[in-house]
């Protein structure tokens, strides 16, 4: 337990006695680890020793849509690609089709083609970085193991180096392939309003597909490492289904016309906790579907279903608050659409009980399920003839004004919206991210996991990693998530001497304004 005092309640508590009381009550998780981004948690106990709340909080500020007001639009792809480095593809990708969108073009069929095969190479490899790298280690090494062995080098000593060579070796392929076609693996050079930068040749193509057919053998490999490690546990699989962590909420995807998963296109699906449709609309209506809410505890906008309104931190069929992910794509898809990843999604839903799995520890599951349909994507785009067909853009002739793209980042669904000038300048901008949609229900599953957990005062290492274990699962982007706020960002500053005794205190305020004690 933390005898960290929260400085603001501390200040306003005043007397050492209740300080020191109130430091016996709280514990902090800071910083949150095996994440995008920064974050933290802090509990708060009552007298007994059980969970009175607790937060999850991000206290970093980015602000990218204001970068962006005043650049020419066509520059978006390649600004909004260093939000983060984890998944820059998908910003690269949902700029590149809002350009689409505001200069009103449609690019040819290989144009396409090669866009999807990029995006699938990047969505192989961004789900094989997080469940072997960030979210792995807590099954393979264990919840409980000591923090320095939970990581890639506690997975690899666990499962040997020969499997780990094997990760390894296929991410970087996977990363080649983005490189290949997209010039550029951190921040991809390839899409422009109607198209792509350039083809893709024969001799690439044969690369490719030979790169594509081990992807899927790795897919197939990884499914099996999961259920030898994961569901062959009943203490994991108690864990997954566990009240701690399960949350009754809608879910949200991008499918494709027969309602099966498509990470490029589509229509946003979503289905009530019951699993039924809710709604299906285009990217360019989303403004009618989803509404962010603000909490002075944190710079993450919290999103909620607009129509259903916001109910506050509660979940059911009432409650607006939805999750997007790997298990909300598969909740809200009515099958796959690729053979290996159909197979691997009945076994989940078998497995778990049937349709809609709340389970939110799940995600790591369909998060396989999903690298399979994202290999057997790629190989089936990596065959097709159209891949080399030489025509790879239409010109765009359109004056541009407004453009809304979507993708599903691995994350999660991902709009981009830009407002222009008619001379193609950027007068508004607006992103809502994967980790923006999941975070309302994100701060419910780190409180439910928490108040699940801790009992009596008893806090152990182990207890507070799989508290965290309740956001990973979600495989947060933070970079992505924080917004820009109006006036000065607030600040507090805590002068402590060498005792730990706080000396001075020094606020800003939101609107500038300076206070000292």
């Amino acid at each position: 337990m933390s005898d960290e005092i929260s400085t603001r309640e501390a200040w306003s508590r005043g007397s050492q006695g209740a300080q020191a009381a109130y430091a016996r009550r709280r514990i902090t998780v800071d910083p949150i680890t095996r994440l995008e981004g920064h974050g933290k948690i802090d509990i708060f106990l009552d007298d007994a020793g059980d969970v009175e709340r607790a937060y999850f909080q991000v206290p970093e500020l980015r602000g990218f849509e204001k970068f962006a007001e005043g650049r020419p639009v066509e520059d978006m792809p390649q600004i909004t690609s260093r939000i983060c480095g984890v998944c820059p593809t998908a910003h690269h990708m949902a700029a590149t089709k809002a350009l689409d969108a505001l200069y009103k073009v449609d690019p040819p069929p290989a144009a396409k083609k090669i866009r999807e095969l990029v995006y699938s190479a990047f969505m192989a490899e961004d789900h094989a970085l997080h469940f072997y790298f960030l979210g792995g280690p807590d099954f393979v090494v264990g919840p409980e193991a000591p923090a320095a062995q939970r990581n890639i080098l506690g997975v690899i000593a666990t499962v040997g180096q020969e499997v780990g060579l094997r990760v390894i070796t296929m991410r970087r392929r996977l990363r080649e392939v983005i490189s290949l076609t997209g010039g550029k693996v951190i921040h991809p050079v390839l899409g422009l309003p109607g198209g792509v930068a350039k083809r893709v040749t024969a001799e690439q193509q044969v690369e490719i597909r030979e790169t594509a057919a081990e992807a899927v053998d790795f897919a197939r490999f990884t499914l099996d490492v999961f259920r030898s490690v994961v569901l062959a546990n009943p203490a994991y699989v108690d864990l997954i289904v566990s009240d701690a962590f399960t949350h009754r909420t809608y879910y949200m995807g991008l499918m494709d016309e027969q309602n099966r998963p498509n990470f490029y296109d589509g229509r946003i699906r979503v289905v009530s906790p019951e699993g039924q449709e809710w709604k299906k609309f285009a990217a360019a209506d989303y403004l009618d579907v989803v509404a962010e809410h603000v909490e002075p505890w944190s710079y993450v906008k919290f999103c909620y279903l607009k129509p259903l309104g916001w109910q506050g931190f509660t979940d059911g069929a009432e409650s607006g608050i939805f999750s997007v992910a790997p298990l909300a794509r598969l909740n809200a898809a009515d099958r796959m659409a690729t053979p290996l990843a159909q197979e691997a999604y009945e076994e989940l839903f078998a497995t778990l009980g049937g349709k809609p799995v709340h389970h939110t520890l799940a995600n790591h599951w369909a998060r396989v399920v999903e690298l399979l349909y994202a290999t057997e994507r790629l190989k089936e785009l990596a065959d097709d003839p159209e891949l080399v067909d030489p025509n790879v853009r239409t010109l765009p002739t359109a004056t541009p004004r407004e453009g809304v793209g979507v993708v599903e980042a691995p994350r999660g669904t991902l709009y981009h919206h830009y407002v222009t000038d008619d001379r193609g300048v950027v007068e508004q901008a607006n992103l809502i991210v994967a980790t923006q949609n999941n975070s309302a229900r994100m701060a419910m599953s780190v409180e439910k996991a928490a108040k699940g957990l801790i009992s009596k005062g008893n806090v152990s290492e182990g207890i507070l990693n799989e508290v965290e274990m309740a956001f990973r699962a979600y495989d947060p982007c933070h970079a992505c998530a924080t917004h820009s706020l109006p006036g000065s960002m607030p600040l507090l500053l805590t002068v402590r001497g060498s005792a730990g005794e706080v000396l001075s205190l020094v606020r800003r305020d939101g609107d500038g304004s300076i206070h000292r004690e």
